[in-house]
C-alpha cells in the first residue's frame, strides 16, 4: 500500500450479536488514529411513545424495547412510576418478580455464551458450526436456555415480551403446586449450569485488562439483580495501576434518583444511541461491573467456583477485569441465577393479592435493575392524573460504547505493535471478538457490522 492510499473494507452486518451496526477504523502509519462504532439502527422513540400515556403503561411499552430483556425494562419502568407514587412492592411479590428476573438472566445469558460468543473461542463461525463439534455441548446450552423459559412464562405468561407483569405486582400469582415442577427442572439445570462454568473456564483467553470505572448497582448481603444501590469502581489507571491490574479498589455509592447527575449522555455524530460518560470519566456496566462489586456476596460454594474459573476473589480484594473472560463471569451469573430461583421457590408463599394498588399523583420517578448487559435506568414524570409528561431511558450498551470503541482501539494497536501486517479479514474477526464481548444489544441502544478500514 503506496503512501496516502486509503483501502476501505466494508462487512455488511456483524455476526452473533443483537441489531446492526458499523465500525469505522483508521490506521495512520501504524497507529489506530480513530475507532467508532457506528450504530445506525433507527431511533427507536421509546421516550417519545411513552409521553402522554397514563403511569400504568409503561411496563408493557418498554417490555417492546427488547425480546431478549423484557423483564428488565419491565422491572426498571415498574420501579421508577412506583417509586414516582410513592409506593414500595415487598415481600412475596418482590421476591416473585426477582424470580420472574432470575429466568430472564438464565435465557439470556446462556443465550450469549452459547449461540453468541463460544464459537469465537472454538474457531467456528456460528453455533450450527459449534454443533457439529459439540452436539453435546449445544443441546446443554439449548436445555438451559429453555429451563430459563419456562421461568419466564409460568409467571411472565409468556417466555417473549412477558403479559403478566403490572405495576405493583402481577396480574395473576402462581399457586405452590405450579412452581414445584418447575423447581424440579431447574435443579436438573443446576448441573448444567455449573458445567457450563467449568467448560468455558478452560478456554484461551488474551492475557488483557480493561481500564474502565465499573458501574453497577449493590445491595450489601445479596448479589444485585432487580434492585440497589448505584454504585462505582475506579479504573485502575486512577489508583496509579497498569490497567490489567486485578485489585478491587474502593467503591463510592449514590442514590438512584441522582443517576442524571452523574451519568450524562451526549449525541455523538457516528452513531444514533447516546454516548455517556459517569462523572467525566469512561465507564462499563455489566457482568464484569458486577462481579467486582457484588462477586462478594454471592453464595460462597459458587464464589469458591468463579475463583477456581480464574475469576479473582473479591472477598480478598481481586477481581477480573479481562473482557475476553467476560464469558466466564455469565456462566457464572446463569449458576446464580438458578441456584436464587430454586431458593425463592423453597420459600414461596401465595401473596394475599397478586398486586398492590399504585395510585396516581404529580411527581418523578427514578429506578434501576441490572439487565444482563448492565444497569438499566429509567425515569418518568407523571402529573396529578398520572399522564406521563416526560421519559427517559438508558439502556447499558449505550453506556458501554465508550468502553467498546477503547478496547478496540487497544486491542487493534497491539496487534500492529507485534509488526506484522494483519488482513482486512483479521482485523474484522478481532473486532468481532472484541464487541461480543461485551454482549452489546444494539437494538436497544438506538435512542453490526459494516468495517470500514482506512490504511495511510
Amino acid at each position: 500500500m503506496t503512501h496516502g492510499e486509503t483501502k476501505v473494507l466494508r462487512v455488511d452486518s456483524l455476526a452473533r450479536v443483537e441489531g446492526e451496526g458499523a465500525l469505522h477504523l483508521r490506521l495512520d502509519g501504524g497507529r489506530v488514529a480513530e475507532a467508532q462504532l457506528k450504530i445506525y439502527e433507527p431511533p427507536r422513540f421509546f421516550e417519545a411513545f411513552l409521553r402522554g400515556r397514563a403511569h400504568t403503561e409503561p411496563p408493557d411499552l418498554t417490555s417492546r424495547v427488547c425480546g431478549i430483556c423484557p423483564v428488565a425494562y419491565q422491572m426498571s419502568a415498574c420501579r421508577a412510576v412506583e417509586d414516582a407514587c410513592g409506593v414500595t412492592v415487598d415481600g412475596q411479590l418482590a421476591a416473585l418478580r426477582r424470580l420472574l428476573y432470575c429466568g430472564e438472566w438464565i435465557e439470556s445469558q446462556t443465550l450469549h455464551v452459547y449461540l453468541l460468543h463460544v464459537p469465537d473461542f472454538l474457531g467456528h463461525d456460528s453455533v450450527i458450526d459449534l454443533a457439529r463439534t459439540h452436539p453435546g455441548h449445544v443441546e446443554r446450552g439449548l436445555a438451559l436456555k429453555q429451563t430459563g423459559n419456562a421461568v419466564m412464562e409460568l409467571l411472565g405468561g409468556r417466555a417473549i415480551h412477558p403479559v403478566n407483569v403490572r405495576l405493583g405486582g402481577f396480574h395473576r400469582v402462581p399457586s405452590q403446586a405450579e412452581l414445584r415442577p418447575l423447581a424440579e427442572r431447574l435443579r436438573h439445570a443446576r448441573d448444567a449450569a455449573e458445567a457450563t462454568v467449568h467448560w468455558v473456564a478452560g478456554f484461551d483467553f488474551p492475557d488483557v485488562g480493561g481500564d474502565h470505572d465499573f458501574l453497577a448497582l449493590a445491595e450489601p448481603g445479596t448479589y444485585a439483580i432487580e434492585s440497589g444501590t448505584p454504585t462505582t469502581m475506579p479504573a485502575p489507571s486512577t489508583a496509579g495501576l497498569p490497567p490489567d491490574s486485578e485489585r478491587a479498589l474502593p467503591t463510592r455509592t449514590f442514590p438512584v434518583r441522582a443517576f442524571p447527575e452523574h451519568v450524562i449522555e451526549r449525541q455523538v455524530p457516528h452513531s444514533t444511541a447516546l454516548h455517556s460518560r459517569l462523572d467525566g470519566r469512561r465507564q462499563l456496566t455489566g457482568t464484569l461491573a458486577r462481579y467486582a462489586i457484588s462477586g462478594r456476596w454471592l453464595p460462597p460454594d459458587v464464589l469458591d467456583i468463579a475463583r477456581e474459573a480464574g475469576l479473582g476473589d473479591p472477598r480478598e480484594g481481586t477481581v477480573c477485569r479481562n473482557p475476553f473472560r467476560s464469558i466466564v463471569v455469565r456462566a457464572v451469573e446463569v449458576l446464580y441465577a438458578v441456584d436464587e430461583a430454586l431458593r425463592l421457590i423453597a420459600s414461596y408463599e401465595p401473596p394475599p393479592r397478586p398486586h398492590i394498588d399504585v395510585p396516581a399523583r404529580a411527581a418523578t420517578g427514578h429506578g434501576a435493575t441490572e439487565a444482563p448487559r448492565g444497569l438499566l435506568y429509567h425515569r418518568y414524570v407523571l402529573d396529578a392524573d398520572g399522564t406521563v409528561t416526560d421519559a427517559v431511558l438508558v439502556p447499558p450498551t449505550a453506556q458501554n460504547q465508550g468502553a467498546i470503541e477503547h478496547d478496540l482501539r487497544r486491542a487493534v494497536q497491539h496487534r500492529l505493535d507485534t509488526g506484522d501486517r494483519p488482513t482486512d479479514a483479521e482485523l474484522t474477526a478481532l473486532c468481532e471478538r472484541i464487541i461480543r464481548n461485551h454482549d452489546p444489544c444494539i437494538s436497544c441502544s438506538t435512542h453490526f457490522l459494516d468495517l470500514t478500514v482506512e490504511r495511510g
